[in-house]
């Protein structure tokens, strides 16, 4: 083998490790990029259902809105969390953002229709 094979093989080794590393760099900066949306997420979720808050305001004062759209919700939102604590690692931003779903979509549901 000459000086110049050795060379060559001695590079592209090289470059494979360094390829390799680069990779490993990028895999971390999406993982942290998607770990940072799902946090986004989960608090753009609570407060959309943090608004049903006012819906159940308004059917206890007797302006009744309709049951329909929080009972929908409600079920939604308990899949999403079964889904989140029944996956082999738990989807904690999926449960978290959809739990406020569950209790507020349930009380919405309730008080629109007592």
């Amino acid at each position: 083998m000459t000086s110049t094979s050795a060379a060559k093989q001695h590079g592209s080794r090289r470059l494979t490790v360094d390829a390799s590393a680069i990779e490993q760099d990028l895999s971390k900066d999406k993982k942290d990029i998607v770990a940072t949306i799902g946090r986004i997420a989960s608090v753009l979720s609570v407060i959309m259902y943090v608004s049903y808050v006012t819906q159940i305001m308004n059917n206890l004062s007797g302006h009744v809105g309709s049951p329909w759209q929080p009972l929908a919700a409600f079920f939604n939102c308990s899949m999403w969390t079964a889904y989140g604590l029944l996956k082999p690692k738990k989807d904690w931003p999926i449960v978290i953002a959809n739990i406020p779903g569950i209790i507020l979509g349930f009380v919405t549901f309730i008080t629109a229709i007592i």
